[in-house]
């Protein structure tokens, strides 16, 4: 079977290449915007794709500067612009409506959509160069073998790259595509996985997987020098007026640090859901509303909220644990080796007590201790495990009679079984469009 997946590498441009890499970037958004503005500004439909692409041709033959970008990453972009259509049609895809991309606010990024020019060559162990339009060979570090670059490596081939960058430089994300054998399916038990705050992962099995803070000591000073810095200059800039340049590299110095956090995050993530993956056949988690749990506890003027800072806390809290992104590593890692990841209801699930099944005021007696009140069971122990427990409980219920409602009763709701990451065909969405 064909295998899709993307390897990010960090790219190290010198300055020549890295402006012109931010020159392409900037072209690249005015491509987007102008296309949007071509497209939606017109009387009562959205132009065609052979419409959108002359105008990308004359566009780029008027304007001077649009020829820092390829004729292929300029296409690439009219790819994704017609694709971001077809999702907001789509009503199975959660999409927003496309909008025009803002310099401060949107991320620099370049299509490299021909794999043919990228010429990647190993130089050593660490290190590789890659062949960039209009930036010439560029160096980037070797962390895995590509398929069909280096000998010995896993067969297949890269279809192309995409050029993104993030607040410590340049990165390339080369795509690829992996021939594996069918996987079979995974033979190894059964695991519940409860999501928190101060045990961020739970499993059913009594094990808790903890990771400790992202930012060293020293780090977390700096950055909390750093941002008190820019507040006191924001405070000192007058209403309305530009950014100065010592502002600006200190919210650069503030976004690598952050940057720095996320990485470590992101790795220590990848680490964990790989190993939970080989162990589990089948991995149970809470199907959260996540976007409805961060939601801001402000209120209105004429209803203000209650205990807005400590929400503010919880919701930061909860960002920083990436539950979502747990998620979505699991199941696509979990598909790989034969197993699944399934959601199941989350009510009541640090309430219940895993024995008896019974739901009794008081049982949840402190964050991470568990206490059974029914005087039949009296269970003693940690909460998070007791959570995960319920889950696999919920899951084997349901699989066992086939349950297909939904409800507060106790009884185990749907279950969402997720073999692999979904996709969407957007051609009816493109044929609406157009």
């Amino acid at each position: 079977m064909k295998r899709a997946r993307a390897h990010v590498a960090r790219l190290y441009p010198d300055k020549r290449q890295s402006a012109v890499l931010d020159g392409q970037a900037h072209a690249a958004r005015a491509v987007w915007n102008l296309l949007h503005e071509f497209a939606t500004f017109r009387q009562g439909r959205l132009a065609s794709l052979k419409e959108c692409d002359a105008a990308i041709r004359e566009a780029r033959h008027e304007i001077e500067w649009l020829g820092q970008l390829p004729a292929q990453a300029a296409q690439a972009v009219l790819k994704i612009y017609r694709q971001a259509w077809a999702n907001f049609f789509n009503p199975d895809h959660p999409a927003e409506r496309p909008a025009f991309k803002s310099r401060l606010r949107s991320r620099m990024a370049v299509d490299v959509p021909q794999a043919s020019r990228l010429r990647i060559t190993r130089i050593n162990r660490r290190w590789g160069v890659v062949n960039l339009p209009k930036a010439g060979r560029v160096r980037f570090r070797w962390t895995k073998d590509l398929p069909g670059v280096t000998k010995g490596g896993p067969s297949g081939r890269v279809t192309g790259a995409r050029l993104v960058k993030e607040a410590h430089g340049w990165n390339i994300v080369f795509r690829t595509e992996v021939f594996v054998p069918v996987p079979v399916p995974h033979t190894g038990p059964k695991a519940g996985l409860d999501r928190g705050i101060t045990v961020p992962l739970a499993l059913s099995t009594g094990k808790h997987l903890r990771h400790g803070p992202w930012l060293t000591g020293g780090e977390r000073e700096r950055l909390l020098r750093l941002e008190r810095k820019s507040a006191r200059q924001r405070a000192s800039r007058e209403k309305g007026a530009p950014v100065s340049n010592r502002e600006r590299r200190t919210y650069d110095q503030i976004a690598r640090l952050r940057a720095t956090a996320k990485r470590r995050a992101v790795d220590w993530q990848h680490q964990t859901t790989t190993d939970l993956a080989r162990r589990f056949s089948a991995i149970v988690v809470e199907d959260l509303n996540i976007m409805a749990m961060t939601a801001s506890a402000s209120g209105t003027v004429a209803e203000p909220g209650v205990n807005v800072a400590q929400k503010r806390g919880l919701n930061r809290s909860i960002a920083g644990e990436a539950w979502g992104r747990t998620v979505e590593f699991l199941t696509y890692k979990s598909a790989d080796r034969g197993g699944l990841v399934a959601q199941v209801r989350p009510h009541g699930t640090s309430q219940e007590c895993h024995r008896c099944h019974t739901t009794t005021a008081g049982s949840r007696e402190t964050q991470s201790r568990f206490a059974c009140k029914n005087p039949a069971c009296g269970w003693i122990g940690n909460a998070d495990t007791n959570a995960a427990r319920n889950l696999l409980h919920r899951y084997n219920s349901a699989a066992g009679r086939a349950v297909t409602g939904r409800g507060d009763s106790g009884m185990p709701g749907p279950v969402k079984r997720q073999a692999s990451c979904p996709t969407v065909s957007p051609a009816p969405a493109l044929r609406a469009a157009a």
